[in-house]
């Protein structure tokens, strides 16, 4: 009897699955000095330079050196354009020397926040469909 055969017969034994979902918007590899605030797990408020790995229309994965918890509201700040965007922390990776690996989402989505074209087709405008050339 092999290992996978003994662990069938055992009731609290998970099913394989594969679970995959598309992602809302294309990623784009691409490092960005930007201004993070919000308050830490201390309570105390911060705002921070940071640089991102990866942006979307959703929002990015980036180095922080603050402790953060999930769910933790938050406001990012692009230093070229002075635009903010409402985010919350969504995901809490590994340290690095850079400091801590943390996903972020805009409360409201925000292509144009990167001065980026992100190419996923859930991006077109919507209007494109209703204009007409005269």
């Amino acid at each position: 009897m092999t290992a996978r055969e003994a662990l069938a017969d055992h009731e609290y034994v998970m099913s394989p699955a594969i679970f995959e979902r598309e992602r809302r918007s294309s990623r784009v590899f691409m490092r960005l000095r930007v201004l993070l605030a919000g308050k830490n797990q201390q309570g105390r408020r911060f705002r921070h330079a940071c640089e991102t790995i990866v942006v979307n229309a959703h929002g990015a994965l980036l180095y922080f050196d603050q402790d953060l918890e999930i769910g933790s509201l938050l406001v990012l700040t692009n230093p070229f354009t002075q635009e903010e965007q409402e985010c919350r922390v969504v995901y809490l990776g590994d340290d690095s020397d850079k400091g801590q690996r943390v996903g972020i989402e805009f409360l409201t989505p925000a292509p144009r926040f990167w001065g980026v074209e992100f190419t996923h087709s859930d991006w077109t405008p919507a209007q494109a469909g209703s204009l007409h050339k005269n």
